[in-house]
């Protein structure tokens, strides 16, 4: 005879875990830092999934993690509990050979400021085969050249950084972070010293990355250019995901943004700023379950009714 535990120990087998088939995994994702005797916890606790080949932004306030998450989705940094797993390969529990490869050949990095991603000295294309000769691979003339062609700056290829745009730069910074086929780009801030024209191109670069070559892309900015431009864009607030605005493009070619809280793995919600201000909600609030929804009042509200 089958027992109700039986059913539910069944259920729980065939549940897939969370976030079993996704391309880049943080799950509970914790890091501190500790800074003469302070610790800091620039992460606490977030979640996030991504799929192959998604092109989505990451927003917040200065300090609130988001460069800490694209630091420790890079592999630079290490972080102090949880999960963290891209493209298969365990964030935690690399070796230090390990981390060298996943650096060079799984992700591609693009900093804001334009002079840490190229070296002065070399032209755009001995920028884009380097890469390729770190890697051990031949460096391949011909896959600099059509990097460069495919994000509009084959004109930059016998150039040095100092004879280009600030634009013509991040561009050719884009085919170098994509030299060893990388199956991830992570961009931090990569129109951030750039004027609107300039942006629309490097981020037009960028989409056009991850539509033709189908690298899954991961840019942190605050330019509401690129934000807007994604199908996804995950807020963070205090180290952890707190919302999320998905757009979809209606019948009549119209993009239709519809923004949501997160609700994490352990049920915590993060209300936004302006509701709570507005309603005065501090420190405690009152639930209440309904048929469809979740009901929120300030603690109080309705008691004087016998609500």
């Amino acid at each position: 005879m089958t027992t109700l535990s039986d059913l539910e120990a069944q259920a729980t087998r065939h549940k897939p875990a969370f976030g079993e088939h996704a391309h880049i995994l943080c799950d509970n994702l914790v890091r501190i830092y500790k800074t003469e005797g302070v610790e800091v916890v620039a992460l606490q606790g977030l979640d996030l999934l991504i799929e192959k080949g998604e092109l989505i932004a990451i927003v917040g306030a200065s300090g609130s993690g988001k460069s800490t998450l694209l630091n420790v989705l890079s592999g630079l940094d290490i972080p102090t509990a949880g999960l963290a797993r891209v493209a298969g390969m365990d964030l935690l529990s690399m070796t230090a050979k390990d981390r060298l490869h996943y650096r060079r050949s799984v992700v591609g990095f693009i900093w804001q400021q334009t002079a840490r991603n190229l070296l002065p000295y070399l032209t755009a294309r001995e920028n884009v085969m380097l890469p390729m000769k770190l890697a051990g691979k031949k460096a391949g003339r011909d896959r600099a050249d059509e990097l460069l062609e495919l994000l509009g700056v084959a004109d930059c290829a016998p150039r040095r950084p100092g004879q280009m745009s600030g634009g013509e730069q991040q561009r050719v910074a884009i085919a170098v972070a994509l030299a060893n086929s990388p199956e991830v780009i992570l961009a931090d801030e990569p129109t951030g010293e750039l004027d609107s024209d300039t942006s629309e191109e490097v981020f037009g670069a960028l989409r056009r990355a991850n539509r033709e070559l189908g690298v899954t892309a991961v840019i942190v900015t605050h330019d509401p250019l690129v934000s807007e431009q994604v199908d996804r864009t995950v807020g963070i607030r205090d180290g952890r995901t707190s919302s999320e605005t998905l757009r979809r493009t209606s019948e009549d070619g119209d993009v239709i943004a519809e923004e949501y809280a997160v609700l994490d793995r352990v049920g915590r919600l993060q209300l936004p700023r302006d509701f709570t201000n507005a309603l005065e909600m501090e420190r405690r609030v009152r639930l209440e379950l309904e048929r469809d929804h979740i009901g929120v009042w300030p603690a109080g509200a309705g008691e004087e009714n016998g609500e």
